[in-house]
């Protein structure tokens, strides 16, 4: 992203360094000072020739400086700043030239160097490889501030493809000019492994273009990658410093070790670059996971609501069709009972209307929505749940006995949503004393006090009972121990009851059945 654009920067050349980058980056830029104050007075010291030392050490910044380079011209692809775009370049030239100097360098790959190459020729490609970072760096960093308001470069690919080709052009044109036009040049080494005072003024104008970059980076430093170039300066200043003015001959200590901290200059912007590709990578997996569980939660939801909705509506329909069936008896008697015929008539509107606030308030569950609760006598409403299920009742042939204490506090609660509760907590009562054959089935319905300051609901039935194991996760949505059962009432009862500041849960009852016993805050008390 862009920093013009006002969104959070996620690339290096957006995103501002962290204390701890920073921390690490000092870390390593005392590192290379003390290795180079260590180096100094053995610096001129001769050591044995080892002419592999130098396409080895080539082949290797020419991987790294590729690599870096790609990456970069990757950023620009996302960012289309110039400044990035300089950057990119910048690193393929120091990537490309690594292989004529490598190629011309006496004693590599032949006495004299590969390529036609000369005396001076490995030594001038040396300063042209040298420049090219500081010189990049340097526009770099004015191209950051020159034109901050200037729109992002359009066509990137053309841009980068253009931009590749001019750098291997350049490469070719400096290579050409290191060969052929070596006499036009002036001479840097004398012999094989000293340097002239002309080589020293040049290496010494490397360290000062290195300098300048340096300084701009740290007066213009916004972002994780110029945290890192002025690191990358830090360990380029040692290297041409060893050559502009210990003149550090040729298979010396400095020249290895100025070497050693080329590889070092070609290492950390790529190793700071895969470490945030990584990271980037490590955030979009996580997204994507993020992503999935959420489309995985929708899904669950869905289907909740789903089997809620088939769950609330079927009871009603039940009823609906238990009362159509009881209509059709009375009427095909020989003398019909119109009284009995009217009775299940108007049971069918009653639970047809239930139904349709059944469906209107299943929204609301889930929503936990306190807009339509109102003050409430309970044992009102458990009378109408009464009413409501006779026709089951006496289909299951189920004893009822009913103990509601009077003076009851009244509770704050949505009706129909609450009318839910008791209805499906008596219903699977009743089903639960279906198998039941050596005792009475009797359906217990109690009302009392709860201290401080509520009411207590029993609905208690003379069924088999739960397992220990099944009362533990009896109101977990889609756990059910019908077999077809959806496993939604109670998950929806208890969201129902703790939507309601109250609780609800499952114990044996003395008779061997099971009691479903839920609490509901008084009106007006602390907890509603």
């Amino acid at each position: 992203m862009n920093e013009r654009s006002g969104e959070p920067g996620i690339l290096l050349a957006a995103l501002p360094p962290t204390p701890g980058q920073r921390r690490l980056a000092l870390a390593i830029v005392l590192a290379l000072l003390v290795a180079f104050v260590v180096m100094l007075p053995f610096a001129r010291m001769e050591l044995a020739p080892l002419n592999s030392f130098v396409p080895t050490i080539q082949m290797a910044l020419l991987i790294n400086d590729l690599f870096t380079s790609a990456l970069l011209f990757a950023q620009f692809s996302v960012a289309r700043e110039r400044a990035i775009l300089v950057l990119a370049g910048g690193y393929l030239f120091t990537a490309l030239i690594t292989i004529p100097h490598a190629l011309t360098f006496p004693g590599a790959f032949a006495p004299t160097g590969l390529l036609g190459a000369g005396s001076q020729t490995s030594a001038w490609l040396y300063i042209f490889w040298h420049a090219g970072l500081p010189v990049a760096v340097i526009v770099y960093a004015s191209l950051k501030e020159s034109d901050p308001g200037a729109g992002p470069l359009q066509g990137s690919r053309r841009t980068i493809v253009a931009s590749i080709a001019a750098v291997i052009a350049l490469v070719a044109g400096l290579t050409w000019l290191a060969i052929d036009g070596e006499d036009l040049l002036p001479r840097m080494l004398p012999d094989a492994t000293n340097v002239t005072l002309w080589g020293q003024y040049l290496t010494g104008l490397l360290v000062l273009l290195g300098v300048v970059a340096l300084v701009l980076l740290w007066l213009r430093r916004r972002s994780v990658l110029d945290l890192w170039l002025m690191v990358v300066l830090c360990a380029y200043l040692p290297e041409v410093a060893i050559t502009a003015f210990l003149a550090a001959p040729r298979f010396s200590l400095g020249y290895y070790v100025s070497r050693i901290f080329s590889l070092v200059t070609a290492s950390v912007v790529l190793i700071v670059l895969l470490s945030q590709t990584t990271a980037l990578y490590t955030r979009l997996a996580r997204s994507i996971l993020v992503q999935r569980r959420e489309r995985e939660g929708q899904a669950i939801a869905i289907d909740a609501i789903t089997a809620s909705i088939a769950h609330e509506v079927k009871q009603p329909l039940t009823a609906i069709v238990a009362n159509a069936h009881a209509g059709l008896n009375w009427l095909g008697h020989a003398s019909p009972d119109l009284d009995e015929v009217r009775a299940a008539l108007a049971q069918i509107v009653n639970v047809g209307l239930h139904a349709g606030r059944v469906i209107e308030s299943t929204r609301s569950i889930f929503r936990k929505d306190g807009r339509r609760r109102v003050p409430l006598d309970i044992n009102e409403l458990i009378n109408d749940i009464l009413v409501l299920d006779r026709t089951d009742l006496q289909n299951h042939r189920v004893s009822l006995r009913v103990e509601l204490s009077e003076r009851l506090p009244r509770v704050t609660a949505d009706r129909v949503q609450l009318q839910q509760v008791l209805l499906n907590l008596i219903i699977n009562a009743v089903e639960a004393m279906d198998s039941v054959s050596d005792r009475a089935r009797v359906l217990t319905v109690r009302s009392e006090f709860c201290r401080p300051d509520g009411v207590l609901v029993w609905i208690e039935d003379s069924g088999p009972g739960l397992g220990a194991n099944d009362r533990e996760h009896i109101f977990e949505a889609f756990f059910t121990t019908k077999a077809n059962g959806t496993g939604m009432g109670l998950a929806i009862c208890r969201s129902i009851v703790e939507s309601h500041r109250g609780r609800i849960w499952a114990s044996p009852s003395a008779a061997g059945g099971t009691v479903f016993q839920f609490t509901l805050p008084a009106a007006g008390s602390g907890d509603d």
